[in-house]
């Protein structure tokens, strides 16, 4: 257990690190608003989905490939995501519901999830967990556009609206457009790959800075009741519930745990990017990220330590 705890700070702390980078910057006044926006714009529309399409192509499809868990995932994500909203439209004003929903079921499991799965579990930790992160980011970024889009104040929101956000965001079509290279197996030129790899690796940096950027006492305060709730959520509630499901589904050992470490990873750095290009309150974003990060070093090694316990996994 302590050799996982010090893997999840090994994980965290690159995170926290750029965070604080964004920060100083701000505060020296090497970046602004305007750089922020920019940088954004660009993570959301080139970087972040290069990078998706090739975390699409490089997963090996016809290793580990388990419906039930791939299935389970997405059921259990969609009912976490239609209570989050229905606990949203009770307690959290309007303006405010597409990012708190958003906060609270979006995990970053490419980074944290994935990388767990295979300190824990190896090669098949990685094959399962890279297989299930395509479903997680085809999951995730249709549902987050569909939030975002009913309680964006510029949008006229309409079903057809709604499918053709989905359909132009840029994030869905990265994925879209590397399922048939990745099922085919479609080779590309090396140089192609590697100048995709170079913009693939701006992503989590440029984010987190910009996160960072954004982020000041005021804004924390701002939204702190509303950024906890959402970090409540996210990390103890449904993660408990989702889990609990999973067991009771019967599963059991390394699939329950992979289970267990995407249902409880943080929210995910994407979610500023899309809350920041949906015009909403993306300090908010930036706040659940920030507090979800850092919940994530003990709540993770405490939820495995119980399914340990219990010998389940």
């Amino acid at each position: 257990m302590l050799a996982l705890f010090l893997q999840t700070l090994t994980i965290t702390i690159p995170v926290f690190s750029m965070l604080f980078l964004g920060v100083l910057l701000r505060r020296l006044g090497q970046i602004d608003e305007n750089f922020i926006h920019t940088a954004s714009r660009l993570t959301f529309n080139v970087s972040m989905p290069v990078m998706l399409f090739l975390a699409i192509l490089h997963a090996d499809l016809s290793t580990a490939l388990q419906p039930a868990v791939l299935g389970y995932f997405v059921l259990a994500t969609l009912l976490g995501y239609l209570f989050a909203w229905g606990w949203a439209i009770l307690r959290v004003p309007r303006a405010e519901r597409g990012i708190y929903v958003q906060g609270s079921f979006r995990g970053n499991n490419g980074i944290i999830g994935l990388a767990l799965a295979t300190s824990l579990y190896g090669d098949y930790g990685l094959s399962l967990g890279g297989i299930l992160g395509g479903v997680v980011i085809l999951c995730y970024n249709t549902l987050s556009v569909i939030v975002l889009e009913v309680y964006n104040p510029n949008s006229k929101t309409s079903v057809w609206n709604i499918f053709k956000s989905i359909l132009r965001n840029p994030l869905i079509i990265g994925v879209l457009l590397a399922i048939p290279f990745a099922y085919w197996r479609v080779p590309l030129p090396s140089w192609l790959t590697t100048s995709g790899e170079y913009l693939a690796q701006l992503t989590l940096p440029l984010a987190l800075i910009c996160i960072g950027g954004t982020l000041s006492l005021a804004s924390l305060r701002a939204s702190s009741s509303l950024a906890i709730g959402a970090s409540l959520m996210k990390m103890i509630w449904l993660p408990i519930l989702a889990t609990v499901g999973a067991f009771f589904c019967g599963f059991r050992n390394a699939e329950l745990a992979i289970l267990f470490l995407y249902f409880a990873s943080p929210t995910a750095a994407a979610s500023y990017v899309m809350a920041r290009a949906a015009g909403g309150n993306h300090e908010l974003a930036a706040a659940i990220i920030v507090i979800t990060t850092l919940v994530a070093v003990v709540s993770t090694n405490i939820g495995l330590f119980v399914l340990q316990w219990g010998g389940w996994i």
